[in-house]
């Protein structure tokens, strides 16, 4: 039977993510939850804390492209692994990884207002000492399994199901969707996309409330 992670605090995950990277060369922690949890919160709000030596790669910034969704008709499930570049997140991640000194790499970004992925939108310098990796599917098999070796700790981002789920209504009603259509696509897709994603939660080894 797999065992749970261990629960922790927001102020506890800040404090064992410093301590893991002291003296450590380049630390890299992975954030995963299910869609409406806070990942992308959190995530920003451990950047910030920890200082300018830390910063965020999302796995959001490799969302393909509308277009491209239309092209392979998979736009009615957009959030999904399939409408994910995921060899490209787990290319970038690998690079990161082995970075040289002295080396900046650039990563993508998402525009949550657009809905579409930016190129080159952040970027890794040799001054970052903490890379926070965030996104839904860090620890699912398939080619996404690479990930977990490249990184040194995965905290799963928990949140009550009803808040996580009126979250994500109101994102996609802010999104130009009425409130049937955003219950709608929570119901056939996040939710589809959560319990994948809640079936990997054994594999983090630490698990912290969501904002």
């Amino acid at each position: 039977m797999s065992s749970k992670p261990a629960l922790i605090t927001y102020d506890e995950l800040v404090e064992i993510v410093d301590v893991a990277a002291t003296g450590a060369g380049l630390t890299m922690i992975g954030l995963v939850g299910p869609p409406g949890a806070g990942k992308s919160t959190i995530a920003e709000r451990l950047a910030h804390e920890l200082g300018s030596r830390a910063v965020v790669v999302g796995m959001d910034g490799f969302h393909l492209s509308s277009e491209i969704l239309d092209e392979l008709e998979l736009a009615q499930v957009k959030g999904a692994p399939e409408t994910f570049d995921a060899d490209g997140f787990v290319d970038l991640l690998e690079r990161i990884r082995r970075r040289p000194p002295r080396v900046t790499i650039h990563a993508p970004t998402f525009d949550r207002d657009r809905e579409e992925p930016i190129e080159a939108g952040s970027a890794v310098t040799p001054d970052h000492e903490i890379v926070v990796v965030e996104g839904n599917y860090l620890l699912l098999d398939g080619p996404w399994e690479r990930i977990r070796d490249l990184l040194d700790l995965v905290a799963y981002v928990d949140l009550d199901p009803s808040v996580r789920r009126a979250r994500l209504v109101a994102r996609h009603m802010s999104h130009g969707r009425t409130a049937q259509q955003a219950r709608a696509w929570v119901d056939r897709s996040d939710e589809a996309n959560a319990a994948l994603i809640e079936a990997t939660r054994h594999r983090a080894g630490l698990c912290v409330s969501g904002p």
